[in-house]
């Protein structure tokens, strides 16, 4: 797709709801993966997708879940995982591991905790086990579909619904969530039952790797907990960060 093309999906959609945009994603053709942490976010376009491919079957060759196994991921994610898997088995899901000479190399020279140090030495351990998985996991795609959401963080404001990614080949991005709030979230889980990562009920709203996720303090921003060592304008581990120097344009992808 083109920036054209992007731009009347965004209008298009921009105030569709979740299931519409999913449903648009399960008969559109594309073949598209689905970016999940297991978070609450996450979960629900899980759910979502599972129910779009119980409406059209023959999705399924063309979408699926990936997530990147770290190697540091918590308990609870991998439980939630095996939720998943078992609650939904219409839908496929596909592990990223990261480089094993490369993490070797890294903790070789590092050590295991060198992401404390500097916000240089963060981004490496997340360029090595997060960024460079998902540039596998992308190869071949035709978009990808997340559970951003705008209400996030001061980074994601302005985030569209359908985006095109310029930094993984100019596939689309899906944001089927990015106007809803928390709390929309929680009901959408709490009415359909959807598994639910347990860290959130520790005062953890988002969760990625263990060493780097802590639980939030009352009155904290949700953001708060993701490597609570820096500060706002630095917390994105370079998934969603886009290399255009510009994101005034809102079909554009969005840095992070």
């Amino acid at each position: 797709m083109d920036w054209k093309a992007v731009a009347q999906l965004n209008e298009q959609y921009q105030s569709a709801s979740a299931k519409e945009i999913v449903a648009w994603a399960a008969n559109s053709g594309l073949r598209l993966g689905l970016a999940c942490s297991f978070s609450a976010e996450d979960t629900t376009l899980v759910h979502l997708l599972a129910r779009a491919i119980q409406t059209r079957p023959e999705a399924r060759d063309r979408l699926f879940v990936f997530y990147l196994e770290t190697g540091r991921l918590p308990e609870e994610t991998l439980q939630t995982l095996d939720q998943c898997m078992r609650r939904y088995p219409e839908l496929r899901f596909q592990a990223f591991f990261p480089d094993r000479e490369a993490v070797e190399d890294l903790l070789n020279r590092k050590g295991a905790f060198s992401f404390y140090e500097s916000i240089e030495n963060r981004k490496e351990c997340c360029a090595i086990r997060k960024v460079e998985p998902l540039k596998r996991a992308l190869s071949g795609l035709d978009g990808w579909i997340t559970g951003l959401r705008q209400s996030q963080s001061v980074t994601r404001a302005s985030l569209p619904v359908v985006a095109l990614d310029a930094d993984h080949g100019g596939i689309i991005k899906l944001n089927p969530l990015a106007s809803w709030s928390e709390a929309e979230v929680y009901n959408f889980i709490e009415e359909n039952d959807v598994p639910l990562n347990p860290l959130h009920k520790q005062g953890f709203p988002s969760i990625g790797c263990a060493p780097c996720t802590r639980a939030v303090k009352p009155g904290e921003d949700i953001r708060a907990g993701r490597w609570w060592w820096e500060s706002p304008e630095h917390k994105e581990c370079g998934l969603h960060v886009s290399a255009a120097n510009s994101s005034s344009d809102a079909t554009s992808e969005v840095r992070s």
